[in-house]
């Protein structure tokens, strides 16, 4: 499984609902790398996309609330039924994309992050898990450097170097 986010330099990826910068190319990436994949989101994450559940994905919300019933997504309340949801997929094909404790709860069953690193510190209240400190993880690709008005940022990829969490088989 992956990870996709937009953190800033402190590893900040959000403030209450919202995200905490808008890229045009960015969004374009997102788009691109999870264009006919598998999307892994908590609810609040889900309830904060403007248009409901991303076109052309399968769309996966985890959530603790058994009433929420959402249409046009699949939803579950426990890792182990989303490994159940995900286990017809090819594991490359599935990304995990927030918030917060999604992130922290699927980091151990992941090989990659690609995040977009933005060179700024914003006021948030959200966090990505800190991969630099973590020596799980390498930095393996950095893109060239990319500027949207006054914001600079790159594209970079992290890839687990020690074994991750097996998918459980359910």
């Amino acid at each position: 499984m992956k990870l996709i986010a937009a953190v800033d330099k402190k590893w900040a990826i959000g403030k209450g609902k919202d995200l905490l910068v808008d890229i045009p190319e960015d969004k374009k990436y997102f788009r691109e790398e999870t264009f006919g994949k598998v999307v892994i989101m908590g609810r609040k994450t889900f309830e904060s996309l403007p248009n409901g559940a991303l076109d052309f994905r399968t769309n996966i919300v985890l959530t603790h609330d058994k009433s929420y019933v959402p249409k046009d997504i699949c939803v579950c309340h426990s890792l182990d039924e989303v490994f159940t949801m995900i286990e017809d997929y090819d594991t490359e094909d599935v990304y995990v994309i927030g918030g917060e404790s999604i992130y922290e709860q699927f980091l151990p069953y992941c090989d990659v992050a690609h995040l977009t690193k933005v060179d700024y510190v914003y006021d948030a209240d959200k966090y990505f898990p800190n991969l630099d400190r973590n020596d799980e993880w390498k930095l393996a690709e950095v893109s060239d450097e990319k500027t949207y008005f006054n914001l600079v940022y790159e594209f970079d990829k992290y890839v687990r170097v020690k074994n991750h969490k097996e998918v459980p088989v359910i």
